[in-house]
């Protein structure tokens, strides 16, 4: 069983229109709700690839009860959100379908009260242990300690279960110091904990400052990995044009899919990319094209070298 978590979860509403155009009205032609927040899509695409997880973090209000009945009807994954008194937010991706491009529309999210967050330490610390690895996924709500995700590494790494960590700020700068096993920063998430703007060393900058392994994501570029067992870049074979909502999170599926099954780390780049420009290709947030990700993963190049002993 692999845990998710999301702090910030979101009932995720797309809509596609003809044309977007400022200052303007819009005939919706097709209108699709998602259970969303980062940890909730990469436990989506998890259960896709067919492993079993617990989603947990907060939900409430109106559209928390919308997300959890979405969730109850997706296959391979268990509820254990943690309810609350606020709403859960939305957010809102349009689609303009002439184009390709998407824009978003992010809610903040509700407030957390300290009972609140108590609760939720007490079920995750719970849930830690009966999974195989746990990934700590996107940004805090309000109320909740920016220090969270540091205290949450911690407590993962007592339990002797492997972390992935993938948010960004002052919640990454200081969860990097507590030592997770893997962080998935995209290139701005890193420069703003590095000060460096050239990957390669940004990378090696955020392992110094704690992270066991750091894979950034460059975008249509690929990813950059730096590891204890070596560094390499994993680039999709061809450049696609989509809605990229959700990449991030699949690439994050195909990350710690490979760890839980102890997949070398070319091969886990590999699924990861593959996974990412799928998502691109889908045309509903959060979801990826599984054609296109068998076809990408066999041409997905992957370069670089192992690490001397």
């Amino acid at each position: 069983m692999i845990l998710t978590v999301t702090l910030n979860t979101a009932l995720d509403i797309t809509y596609r229109v003809p044309s977007l155009r400022p200052h303007a009205s819009h005939r919706v032609s097709e209108v699709t709700e998602r259970p969303g927040g980062k940890g909730l899509n990469v436990a989506r695409v998890l259960a896709a690839l067919g492993h079993e997880v617990t989603v947990t973090g907060f939900a409430g209000g109106a559209t928390g009860r919308v997300v959890r009945d979405l969730l109850a009807d997706t296959a391979g994954v268990v509820d254990a959100l943690v309810p609350v008194a606020g709403a859960t937010r939305r957010t809102t991706a349009v689609v303009d379908e002439r184009t390709g491009d998407t824009t978003q529309l992010n809610e903040p999210g509700p407030a957390i009260a300290s009972a609140e967050w108590s609760a939720f330490q007490d079920v995750y610390e719970e849930l830690l242990g009966s999974v195989s690895a746990v990934a700590l996924c996107g940004s805090l709500p309000p109320g909740v300690p920016v220090g969270a995700y540091a205290g949450l590494v911690r407590t993962a790494r007592a339990a002797n279960v492997p972390v992935l960590l993938d948010t960004s700020g002052e919640p990454l700068r200081r969860a990097v110091a507590a030592r997770p096993d893997i962080i998935k920063p995209n290139a701005e998430e890193l420069a703003e904990l590095t000060g460096s703007h050239e990957p390669l060393r940004a990378t090696q900058d955020a392992r110094r400052r704690g992270a066991r392994a750091v894979v950034a994501s460059l975008g249509a570029e690929g990813l950059l990995a730096h590891t204890p067992e070596g560094h390499w870049r994993a680039t999709p074979p061809t450049r696609v044009q989509g809605n990229p909502t959700g990449a991030g999170d699949s690439a994050v599926a195909g990350l710690l899919s490979g760890l839980v099954e102890h997949l070398p780390w070319p091969d886990r780049l590999a699924r990861a990319t593959a996974l990412s420009t799928a998502t691109v290709l889908a045309p509903v947030a959060g979801e990826f094209d599984h054609a296109a990700y068998e076809e990408l993963l066999g041409r997905v190049a992957v370069t670089g070298e192992v690490s001397a002993a």
